[in-house]
C-alpha cells in the first residue's frame, strides 16, 4: 500500500481527502494541529515547528513508517480569520517546513492546497479574461500572497530536485452536500458570490483531484484551477459575465452554467472531471 500523510486532516476538505484516499486503497495517516481524541490514523502536530514537522515525514511510532506522499492541506484557511501577520506566519513556515522536512525525507511525491484566491479574488479589479486559469496570478490579500509564494516556492524545490513532483491545487471554496439547500438564496444577489465568480468545489470532488494528483506521473512542478464544472447560480453564466463583468474579453462561449474558473487543464492533464454538482441536490 501506499502511504500517505495528511495535513490538515481534521479541516473541511482534510476529513473528506483522508475518507476517500482510503477509499481508494491507500493507507492514510492525518496531521493536524486540532485536538482530538487519540486515534490510530490521526498524529497532534504543529506545522510551525520544524523539528515535529521533519520527524513526522520519518514516522511516528506505532502509527506508521516509510512515507511515500504527503497530502498538504493544513493552513489558516482564509483570510481574515486571524491578523495577516498571524496568517503570513502560520502559513508560509508550515508550508516551507513541509516541502522541507519531505526533501530531507527523500519523498519525491507532494500534493498541496493553492488557493482561487491567488487568480485575483475578490475581484475588485476585473480579471484580465474569463474564464480565468492557471496563467493568471495576481494576490491581493496578505492570505493569497502566502499561496502565490508557495507556488514560487514549489518549483524551485523542484528545480534543485528533477525527481520530486509538486502539484498545487487551487482550490474553489469548499463546500459539503448539506449546504446546497442554501444555493438557490444566491440568485437573489448575485454580488454576494462575485467575489469568486460564483464558483465552488464539492468536497468529494476536490478529494478526486487530490487522488489524481497523486496519480500523475511526471516530475517537476504544476498548478491547477480546481473547481467544481458549473457554478453555485440558476442564472446562465454568459449572462452573469456581461452584467458583472461588462469589459472583461471573454476567451470561449460560455456553457449554460459553465464554471468561470476554468478546469480545462484539469481535465486534460489529470484527467479531473466534477461528479458532484449542487443540482443534484446531494
Amino acid at each position: 500500500m501506499i502511504t500517505v500523510i495528511v495535513t490538515g486532516s481534521k479541516g473541511k476538505l482534510g476529513r473528506v481527502v483522508v475518507q476517500e484516499l482510503a477509499a481508494a486503497g491507500y493507507d492514510v495517516h492525518g496531521l493536524d494541529s486540532a485536538p482530538a481524541a487519540p486515534s490510530h490514523d490521526y498524529t497532534r502536530i504543529d506545522l510551525t515547528d520544524y523539528g515535529q514537522t521533519v520527524d513526522a515525514m520519518f514516522g511516528v511510532q506505532d502509527r506508521y513508517g516509510k512515507v511515500d506522499a504527503v497530502v498538504h492541506l493544513a493552513a489558516v484557511p482564509a483570510p481574515g480569520q486571524v491578523t495577516d501577520v498571524a496568517t503570513f506566519h502560520n502559513n508560509m513556515p508550515a508550508t516551507f517546513n513541509v516541502f522541507q522536512g519531505a526533501k530531507r525525507a527523500g519523498i519525491k511525491k507532494i500534493v498541496y492546497a493553492s488557493s482561487e484566491t491567488v487568480l485575483g479574488l475578490p475581484f475588485a479589479i476585473d480579471p484580465p479574461y474569463i474564464p480565468v486559469d492557471e496563467d493568471v496570478s495576481r494576490p491581493e490579500s496578505n492570505y493569497s500572497l502566502v499561496k502565490h509564494l508557495e507556488e514560487t516556492m514549489a518549483a524551485q524545490f523542484c528545480r534543485w530536485d528533477p525527481a520530486l513532483s509538486i502539484i498545487a491545487l487551487r482550490f474553489s471554496n469548499v463546500m459539503y452536500p448539506e449546504e446546497y439547500a442554501g444555493f438557490p438564496a444566491f440568485d437573489a444577489d448575485p454580488l454576494a458570490r462575485r467575489w469568486n465568480m460564483w464558483g465552488y468545489i464539492d468536497a468529494r470532488d476536490g478529494a478526486q483531484a487530490v487522488i489524481k494528483g497523486l496519480e500523475y506521473a511526471p516530475p517537476g512542478f504544476d498548478r491547477f484551477v480546481i473547481a467544481n464544472a458549473d457554478t453555485v447560480m440558476s442564472r446562465s453564466s454568459a449572462e452573469l459575465v456581461a452584467e458583472q463583468f461588462p469589459n472583461v474579453r471573454v476567451t470561449k462561449a460560455l456553457g449554460e452554467h459553465e464554471t468561470l474558473l476554468s478546469i480545462d487543464k484539469a481535465r486534460r492533464v489529470l484527467g479531473y472531471e466534477p461528479k458532484h454538482s449542487w443540482r443534484d441536490g446531494a
